[in-house]
């Protein structure tokens, strides 16, 4: 288990290795194993948060509720404070910048299905399974177009709440680094719920309860889940950077 040293040291530098031949010219791009991995992950997170937004889930006992998407964005959230961490503001910012592109292509993908006929077996077998489908993703519009401007104001500004809180410490301690990701989460997910859920919902149904109780789990959530989430995800990510590569793999 690396050290609290080690979890804290300075971000590696936010451009990738580039390895050269004798010749000069470059034979590829060695991107750090921790960073291919998060990236990969971050990128199907974009996806499955909108739809998971699409359910909202209840807070029992009470009747406030959170949209499903919570779980997927608070795991943005860690992965972006990791990445910010380790590898750099600069490049953080870049992969929230880039998340976007799953998130266009899923939503082109979507509306093409959507387009195109259904079987003649799924329709006169599976007809109320086709109807179910077509009826929640036709309706997802709303979510699909919230998302992307809650997800861009949010993950920036955790981003860079994230780096500013840092300071000038070059390592400043597992217990900093748990609470700069609590401080940023919490806040800039708070404003994230005011945007996603007037956007996506505002008219469609009375949004005063699961407004409150997704600025409510977020906030708590921020502090009891995301630090343990950023500090995991450093040590694993330097876990994999320090793993040596096998014979033909990188």
């Amino acid at each position: 288990m690396p050290s609290p040293d080690t979890l804290n040291a300075d971000p590696a530098p936010a451009s990738p290795a580039i390895a050269a031949n004798p010749g000069g010219e470059h034979a590829g791009v060695i991107v750090p194993r921790g960073l291919f991995v998060y990236t990969l992950l971050y990128g199907g997170m974009t996806v499955l948060a909108g739809i998971l937004a699409y359910k909202q889930v209840q807070l029992w006992p009470t009747d406030l509720a959170v949209e499903g998407g919570i779980f997927g964005f608070l795991l943005l959230v860690a992965i972006s404070s990791t990445i910010a961490q380790l590898y750099g503001e600069k490049l953080a910012q870049r992969l929230v910048w880039w998340g976007f592109v799953p998130l266009l292509v899923a939503a082109v993908l979507m509306q093409l299905v959507l387009a195109l006929p259904a079987s003649t077996d799924m329709v006169a077998m599976r007809g109320d399974d086709l109807a179910a489908f077509e009826r929640v993703h036709s309706t997802l519009w709303r979510v699909w177009a919230a998302g992307p401007a809650a997800y861009i104001v949010s993950l920036l500004l955790n981003v860079w709440l994230f780096s500013r809180l840092r300071g000038s410490g070059a390592s400043n301690g597992t217990v900093s680094l748990m609470l700069r990701g609590a401080v940023a989460s919490a806040l800039s997910q708070a404003i994230d719920s005011v945007i996603f859920i007037t956007l996506a919902f505002y008219g469609a149904f009375d949004i005063t309860n699961l407004l409150i109780g997704q600025v409510i789990a977020k906030v708590v959530l921020s502090f009891a889940l995301v630090p343990f989430l950023i500090t995991g995800g450093v040590a694993l990510a330097r876990w994999l950077d320090g793993r040596p590569a096998r014979p033909g793999r990188s």
